[in-house]
């Protein structure tokens, strides 16, 4: 067994020594959670009562109290199509917790909006505070002390983190994540980018585009590019919480039910009054944070994560920071490339090997931790093979290689030797540049700044013309405490035909970009953001700006006594529209991107 390679383990050291007070009292919380009254045994007869009162068949086992209770928090809705398959799962779960003597009930549900409806519209405003929604909903949800562990139906960008952050409240609790695996494939992708770079152009129109669009995202299941949602579930393997490479399966397949079939026995296994207790607090340690890291630049996984993950490591008493990420991607190769960093999409990955392959390579090489708690049966090693159905029977297999190489290679043959992810830092602040998609002989620009408070006036100015040269285009105001930090994917038609028309352009930004980051070298998350006085305010039209991923710079190539003298201008008016208004709190009280961007936690940790 090959040893840890030495900056894992020194990194992960180092964030055991920075996490361990709160780690201590994070432990601390979730015993007193088992031992202190949150649970079936210490209700009241009326309460009891109330919490079994239209269980049907199930009522005398809940009332007794004998068996497994598992509570089920859903995100389903039938509007987004990667939860739509969700509609059917909680009755299939009450079938299998029969069958290994326990029960299940819906305990709640929380909001699973979808981004590719909401994105570049007002309703992106509530996208990344939703995910805090989510976790109070699903701690309002497991907050009845009817269960003894929980499953947690959700798949996209938010609604996976958010759920882990409710759930870990409830730490003691065992818990599984459930998918609902990507829709088939459909439209090519080089296609469907061709078509939205002709749109951008005005070369064809909105009935071609919408022909387009509607042959990518056609059906139930997760979009099958390799954006937030689906780095959500690579994730969730990598931290040990799903059954063994169950993300991929699509929907309404014989194999897709026996996972969760699987996921429904496999709970009822790990409760804290057998001899294999398996709670989600103690799943979700510092080795599981660290994985997830190394999954997401062994992928080229979602920028998105370089705020999730640090808010699910903080409910979880963990502290990490973009140095951690930064450290990680310097030693961890890129595995995979999966659309937008390449032309397959999720299914291909998955038909070549998958996340199975890419867990086996990292092991073999010492590249993951192998020794975390997972819900499965061992350790990590189960999550290097794939499931399969032998005469109707559930089992998992080896895979011996990758299948297709232009999609998933080996250790020893990496797309590149570092990961797909850089830390930029310098006199603009901190910020993150997703490069697994970006030809390296972009991963430097230097152009005069193009400065907006609003995506829509970059492509205003995009369709006027007045972006035809070098630019690095600057859109602040876009943080969570100025507007709630949308995602600007908006954006990446026009700046791919200012690229495709050779010019030098970057986006430079105190907002996201998102999951589906593509070729186009963008500095995003830039921390502290402009509201409140984050130096990206500084930036004047026409400022020289350095975005280097290979040295990792970010810096305005100002004399640095006019720099220091300069006025921050006056933030836009906060917006008003589609309920944003509703989330003042939350805009208030957020911190940093690098912490997370969380209004809750901070608020929480007070109280430890």
């Amino acid at each position: 067994m090959t040893d840890l390679h030495p900056v894992i383990a020194k990194v992960t050291e180092r964030i055991v020594t920075r996490s361990a007070p709160r780690r201590r009292q994070y432990l601390d919380l979730i015993e007193r959670g088992r031992d202190a009254g949150t649970n079936r045994d210490q209700l009241s007869c009326g309460n009891l009562a109330h919490g079994f009162a239209a269980s049907g068949e199930d009522k005398p086992a809940i009332r007794t109290g004998r068996a497994m209770n598992i509570g089920i928090v859903t995100a389903y809705n039938d509007m987004l199509s990667a939860h739509q398959p969700y509609g059917r799962y909680p009755e299939q779960i009450k079938i299998a917790a029969r069958e290994v003597g326990a029960t299940a009930q819906v305990a709640g549900g929380v909001p699973a909006m979808c981004d590719g409806v909401t994105q570049g519209q007002a309703g992106m405003d509530l996208s990344l505070f939703s995910r805090d929604t989510i976790a109070l909903g699903t701690a309002v949800a497991l907050s009845h002390a009817m269960f003894e562990g929980a499953l947690l139906l959700g798949i996209c960008d938010k609604i996976v983190p958010g759920l882990l952050i409710g759930a870990l409240r409830f730490g003691h609790l065992p818990t599984i994540l459930v998918p609902a695996g990507p829709m088939p494939s459909g439209l090519a992708n080089k296609e469907k980018v061709r078509i939205r770079q002709l749109y951008a152009e005005g070369k064809v129109g909105r009935d071609e585009l919408l022909e387009s669009e509607s042959a990518s995202y056609h059906g139930a299941g997760t979009c099958t590019f390799y954006g937030t949602a689906n780095s959500n579930q690579m994730m969730m393997e990598m931290m040990g919480l799903h059954m063994p490479a169950a993300s991929f399966v699509n929907p309404g397949t014989k194999l897709r039910t026996e996972l969760t079939r699987a996921a429904t026995h496999r709970l009822a296994g790990i409760g804290w009054d057998g001899d294999d207790y398996r709670p989600l607090g103690h799943c979700v340690d510092e080795k599981a944070i660290v994985n997830a890291i190394i999954g997401l630049m062994a992928t080229g996984g979602s920028t998105n994560h370089a705020i999730h993950l640090p808010a699910i490591a903080r409910a979880a008493g963990i502290s990490i920071d973009w140095t951690d990420f930064a450290e990680l991607s310097d030693v961890v190769p890129l595995l995979a490339r999966v659309y937008p960093n390449g032309s397959g999409d999720v299914n291909h990955f998955h038909a070549a090997g998958g996340i199975s392959v890419v867990i086996r390579e990292l092991l073999d090489a010492g590249l993951l931790h192998r020794d975390i708690l997972t819900v499965a049966r061992t350790d990590l090693t189960d999550y290097g093979k794939e499931p399969v159905l032998e005469d109707d029977a559930l089992m998992w297999r080896d895979v011996p290689a990758s299948r297709d190489e232009t999609i998933l290679r080996p250790v020893a043959n990496p797309f590149q030797s570092d990961g797909g992810m850089k830390l930029l830092q310098g006199n603009l602040g901190r910020c993150v540049m997703k490069v697994s998609a970006v030809d390296e002989e972009r991963w430097t620009i230097e152009a005069p700044a193009a400065v907006f408070h609003e995506q829509d006036d970059v492509l205003r100015a995009f369709k006027a013309g007045e972006l035809e040269r070098d630019a690095v285009v600057v859109v602040r105001f876009q943080g969570p405490r100025a507007n709630g930090m949308p995602e600007l994917h908006k954006l990446t038609p026009a700046l791919g035909v200012l690229q495709d028309r050779g010019f030098k352009v970057a986006l430079l930004t105190d907002g996201r970009m998102s999951g589906a980051s593509g070729k186009v070298p963008a500095a995003i998350h830039l921390s502290p953001e402009a509201l409140g006085g984050g130096p990206i305010g500084k930036l004047r039209n026409g400022d020289m700006v350095r975005l280097c991923a290979l040295t990792g710079q970010v810096e305005a190539l100002v004399d640095t006594a006019e720099w220091e003298a300069r006025e921050m201008p006056e933030a836009p008016p906060p917006p008003y529209d589609t309920g944003r208004e509703l989330f003042a709190l939350f805009r208030h009280h957020s911190d940093l991107a690098e912490q997370g961007a969380s209004p809750i936690l901070a608020a929480m940790e007070s109280e430890f």
